[in-house]
């Protein structure tokens, strides 16, 4: 049995590994033009670099659950970090765009085992009441990554150069992977996923429904926010300094958005918070297009984005374990994939409307992707068997 103080040191560790993923999946949104200058890339083709990352993590982590998920959980992070780490540091001596492109499919699959495994080996460290506090403790890793992890990286970027950056993003997985090995108990045993089970939850409406919550809201959010700093830049009239503000005020916020869930998951059902943070966001991206080109509203609405999507991340994760809890481990791996096929499928529409239809479009782009996760926020509480937890 394993005290209080044990299980807390291990959810930190986990923390640590969401801190990891996320800074190297997202470094390249605050490092566009640095990554241009480098290999000569346009912003589109920095973008297309996220949308390899997410294409692949979204292939790779349920196929993953498939083959290897049967694995201990706490040794399926171990190998992602390692993988992760080796594709950071082919990414920082690729000498073309298309060895550039491989890296990123690299860590793409190294995501592709941490992701997934991080919140079920988090909720199964704790009792089921206290699992939501758990699953936002390992998120807590994604909030401090936008409150210094990116803003960070992206001074490093500006500042040392996008090679060493993603040096120091490598070494930095090995480092975690020792942690984790040293704090996170080899004891969660993992779960075989049948392709007969994917394949059931991706064809029932319910599970599906739910799966598009979290697809849709995550391309709307990141069909914005992959081009943060070319709005700050064209837009706003910002500076490199400017970029890193305004990241680091997403940061921010998004902490205090991370200990507000935590707060909430104990009193409010993860549909109604989801339901209130998707609205949220919509009316801060109709206030975005109507407002002032001045960068104090642009921060003082990114304060009210990060705090939105911090209570969105891990009550998603959570409402997945609460209405699939028989297929969890399936479910996670899925939910993760839709994720981050959300994350590349939004930096792949920046890419796209930007150089058209400028900020307006992007924000358009993400608003109608909003009401696509509203319909699917309905049709899977509609469907769903719990009563509790509807909205």
């Amino acid at each position: 049995m394993r005290t209080d103080q044990q299980v807390t040191r291990a959810l930190r560790a986990l923390s640590v590994a969401y801190f990891v993923q996320a800074v190297g999946a997202l470094s390249v949104i605050g490092s566009l033009e640095p990554i241009g200058r480098e290999w000569g890339l346009s912003n589109a083709e920095g973008a297309y670099l996220m949308t390899a990352f997410g294409i692949t993590f979204a292939l790779a982590a349920p196929l993953l659950q498939v083959l290897l998920g049967h694995l201990h959980r706490q040794r399926q992070v171990l190998l992602g970090l390692c993988v992760f780490g080796a594709g950071a540091l082919l990414f920082a001596a690729a000498p073309t765009y298309p060895v550039l492109l491989a890296s990123r499919i690299v860590m793409g699959l190294g995501a592709a085992f941490i992701g997934p495994v991080l919140a079920a080996l988090g909720s199964s460290l704790v009792s089921s009441e206290r699992q939501g506090s758990a699953i936002a403790i390992v998120l807590l890793g994604l909030s401090v990554a936008g409150l210094a992890g990116i803003p960070l990286s992206s001074w490093v970027a500006y500042q040392v150069g996008v090679r060493s950056l993603f040096l120091a993003i490598s070494v930095a997985a090995f480092a975690t992977a020792l942690l984790i090995a040293w704090q996170v108990p080899n004891q969660s045993e993992g779960q075989r996923v049948a392709l007969s089970t994917l394949f059931n939850l991706l064809t029932r409406a319910h599970s599906l429904s739910v799966f598009g919550v979290a697809f849709f809201v995550t391309a709307s959010v990141y069909t914005t926010y992959s081009f943060i700093a070319p709005i700050v830049h064209d837009f706003y009239n910002g500076s490199a300094h400017d970029v890193s503000i305004a990241l680091l005020v997403l940061g921010v916020a998004g902490v205090t958005g991370n200990l507000l869930v935590t707060r909430l998951a104990a009193r409010h059902s993860s549909d109604r918070l989801l339901v209130g943070s998707m609205s949220v966001l919509a009316i801060l991206m109709l206030a975005l297009g109507a407002g002032p080109r001045s960068l104090g509203w642009l921060f003082l609405m990114l304060v009210m984005w990060a705090l939105a999507t911090d209570v969105i991340w891990p009550s998603q994760q959570r409402r997945v374990i609460e209405h699939l809890a028989e297929y969890r481990g399936a479910a996670l791996a899925l939910t993760a994939a839709f994720v981050f096929c959300g994350i590349g499928s939004g930096a792949a529409v920046a890419g796209w409307v930007y150089p058209i239809a400028g900020f307006p479009g992007l924000l358009g782009a993400s608003f109608a992707l909003m009401v696509l996760a509203v319909v699917c926020m309905l049709i899977s509480a509609k469907r769903s068997p719990l009563r509790a937890a509807t909205i």
